[in-house]
């Protein structure tokens, strides 16, 4: 019995290799090459608008911009590194993006000298052992370790510590930070891990998933952005958490989501409609995920999680949508792969 998986035997083996695999993948290859070159084209012109002295350039919207083409830059990297890596590299990559998120999430508000050793665990053995967990593909394990037994560890860990003030809130402070930032977001990366052998189409690579995944996650928070000034945000959903999110902006982004997705198909492993219906999910879900950290942001009195890169909001800023999507989009995205196993068993 092999205890260790091929994909953690040869780490760093063969970069060149690795590279040349995810990049004999034609629709992959295109994707890619035209997000790098829209990114080149938007670096460019949020240089130009910086340096604009005209008083109709508002200058929050262009900081705003060329904060987000910074974001996009960030992922894309992790992205690349990760897939000519292998997806073990790209595990740790996310792993590490959960770990900084995890501290901007618990950093936001103070914590009592009782809770550290669970914050210890949660850092140190919980959030490490659950991106373990995923690069093994235990998912046995890395689907029950935080909502089941992290869930039950950190309130008992406090209650031993003998201090009972604020103690639920405490609790539940930590539970739902390990939730989002460690849980949520290592499905992401789960997503390697799927069978795409009897898929609708079974030659292209986990890695055009998982990047359909992100690409699709950040362009569904522009398209929300993008219809919500162009229809005027006249119908905001909630204003105490949110006066940017209208349901204009919300509609109109899952809607252009959800065609951009069935049209980005060829590069996932399923028609064009399963890709639509995953794409609306992303969008739903990642509206939700916005709206649900507005509400912790505005409960705290802050306005971004932490900041990353001088001047740069929060990483969890960034990932908030990816939270919340990715475990919906994997349990979706597999319950689709198996029905196309069974069809061809």
């Amino acid at each position: 019995m092999q205890l260790i998986p091929n994909n953690l035997i040869g780490f760093f083996d063969d970069p060149l290799k690795m590279l040349s695999s995810v990049f004999d993948d034609t629709s992959l290859l295109l994707l890619i090459s035209c997000v790098l070159g829209l990114l080149f084209i938007a670096s460019f012109i949020g240089r130009m608008l910086e340096r604009q002295t005209d008083d109709r350039v508002n200058v929050a919207v262009v900081r705003a911009f060329n904060h987000r083409i910074r974001a996009w830059w960030l992922m894309i990297a992790i992205l690349v590194v990760g897939f000519v890596t292998g997806p073990t590299c790209t595990v740790v990559l996310f792993g590490l993006i959960s770990f900084w998120a995890l501290r901007e999430f618990i950093t936001m508000t103070p914590t009592r000298r009782s809770d550290h050793r669970a914050l210890f665990w949660s850092f140190f053995i919980i959030t490490p052992l659950q991106f373990v967990m995923v690069g093994l593909e235990k998912y046995g394990l890395y689907s029950t370790i935080i909502p089941v037994y992290a869930s039950l560890l950190i309130p008992a860990r406090i209650a031993v510590s003998n201090d009972q003030k604020q103690f639920l809130e405490r609790s539940a402070k930590i539970q739902l930070a390990l939730l989002i930032c460690v849980y949520a977001l290592s499905f992401a990366p789960a997503t390697l891990y799927l069978d795409l052998s009897n898929s609708h189409n079974a030659d292209v690579r986990p890695e055009g998933l998982l990047f359909f995944f992100v690409l699709i996650t950040q362009l569904n928070d522009i398209f929300q952005y993008g219809w919500g000034k162009l229809l005027g945000d006249r119908r905001v959903i909630a204003p105490n958490i949110n006066a940017r999110r209208s349901w204009e902006g919300f509609i109109g982004g899952a809607a252009t989501t959800t065609l951009v997705g069935a049209l980005l198909h060829s590069v996932t492993p399923f028609e064009y409609w399963q890709a639509a219906l995953l794409s609306l999910i992303v969008a739903i879900m990642g509206f939700f995920g916005g709206m649900v950290m507005s509400a912790i942001k505005r409960d705290r009195g802050v306005s971004d999680f932490g900041t990353l890169v001088q001047g740069h909001a929060g990483v969890l800023d960034r990932i908030d949508s990816m939270c919340f999507a990715a475990p919906i989009f994997y349990h979706v995205a597999r319950a689709i792969l198996e029905h196309s196993d069974k069809v061809a068993g």
